[in-house]
């Protein structure tokens, strides 16, 4: 088995319109949600998101090109064009065969859907545009990419819900280390801040309406965000012998299903996740320092995941760090785990360990060390992303720091 390093990073969420600007959000704490601003927000009773309100696409993208991009897919564009560039990698004929991009989307382009919808029914309007269908598709955004970055190998979406880009990135970590591709662009991106999509949301009763405290006794749900993350997965030797700047180095890969309920989460499908990414790590767990959780902050799947990392790690758990991004840029449904993967990398590469912010109060069930409202700083030598989705399916990577 071939080893799989990670060589560009690029990434757009309300923390930033950069890898490195969601990053120092993330270093320092920073909260990055607030009152949504869209046609029809008025009439909804979640009034909160992680949303990018500075975001221009015309400063980004030609006229003709918006026609064609769905919010979603210009988001994954602006993050694969960073990971590429800070790569250096050129995709010449030979390697753009042996090259190719897997991305994560729950919602693919639901910002379309939305305002045609809005346009027929609520307008009257009886067509639509031509591009509707290519705007929408969930597979638009990696198709975007493989043209815009010349890129001829695999080339497909995963829609897993909230697991999507930790299944993405899992499937690019196994077609480069069973030597399938030399390299893949993969992560995940989404855009469902609009009526349609928080009015959907709304009836779950899953939704906080004053913010997101992930771990703490007070908590009252999930609140949403939109961005994206891509990285670069290469193969470890053409990274070397091009002399690539490697972040770190993608060792393991784990998926399971509770197959139990649609919503609910299971502890025993997060835990079998857990230790399926270690044993194909070959990591011992006393290895991890820090687990990104998936940390929604929901009862349910709060206490679900503390329970399973309990029973995963025995004793060690209480030696873990483990925190919630999702708290500062909210949840990205199906490009969350992309941008909570840039805390990984932080963790692994600067010794910085990004915090759970907004808690408040402990809860009995949760009680791990949260790395509660303030960045810390620690070695770290390997570390877990979980991510747990509706359907009860389940992703988890394992990075270690490259040395």
């Amino acid at each position: 088995m071939k080893r799989v390093v990670i060589t560009g990073q690029g990434a757009i969420s309300a923390l930033g319109q950069s890898a490195e600007e969601n990053l120092t959000a993330m270093r320092e704490g920073r909260n990055g949600i607030g009152t949504l601003e869209f046609p029809n927000a008025d009439r909804l009773s979640i009034t909160i998101g992680g949303q990018l309100k500075t975001y221009d696409p015309g400063a980004r993208f030609t006229r003709q090109q918006i026609t064609l991009y769905d919010v979603f897919t210009q988001f994954a564009l602006i993050a694969a064009e960073e990971a590429v560039a800070q790569s250096g990698l050129v995709f010449s004929d030979e390697l753009a065969a042996d090259a190719g991009v897997v991305l994560g989307t729950a919602g693919g382009g639901l910002q379309t859907q939305d305002e045609n919808y809005r346009s027929v029914y609520e307008d009257g309007k009886n067509r639509v545009h031509p591009f509707v269908v290519p705007r929408l598709m969930n597979n638009a955004a990696a198709s975007h990419v493989s043209m815009v970055h010349g890129l001829q190998g695999p080339a497909f979406t995963v829609a897993t819900a909230c697991a999507s880009s930790n299944h993405a990135m899992g499937q690019a970590f196994n077609l480069i280390r069973t030597g399938a591709s030399k390299v893949m662009l993969a992560g995940g991106s989404e855009s469902m801040l609009c009526f349609g999509g928080i009015k959907a949301w709304e009836g779950l009763r899953v939704m906080s309406k004053d913010g997101c405290r992930p771990f703490s006794a007070n908590r009252n749900g999930m609140v949403q965000g939109e961005g994206a993350a891509v990285f670069v997965f290469e193969e470890y030797e053409h990274a070397r012998t091009r002399g690539a700047d490697i972040l770190a180095e993608v060792v393991g890969f784990a998926m399971t299903s509770d197959a139990s309920d649609i919503v609910m989460p299971n502890k025993q499908g997060a835990k079998r996740a857990i230790a399926g990414a270690l044993r194909d790590a070959g990591l011992p767990g006393e290895a991890i320092g820090y687990i990104n959780a998936h940390g929604t902050g929901t009862t349910a799947n709060d206490r679900t995941e503390c329970a399973a990392v309990r029973e995963v790690f025995g004793a060690h758990a209480d030696s873990l760090m483990i925190s919630s991004t999702k708290s500062m840029h909210g949840h990205l449904i199906g490009g969350t785990g992309a941008v909570e993967l840039l805390a990984c990398i932080m963790a692994l590469r600067e010794g910085v360990i990004a915090p759970t912010i907004n808690y408040e109060s402990p809860d009995p069930e949760c009680d791990l060390d949260v790395v509660p409202n303030t960045a810390r700083e620690a070695r770290v030598e390997a570390t877990l992303s979980n991510a747990f989705a509706f359907g009860g399916l389940n992703a988890v990577l394992a990075l270690k720091r490259f040395a």
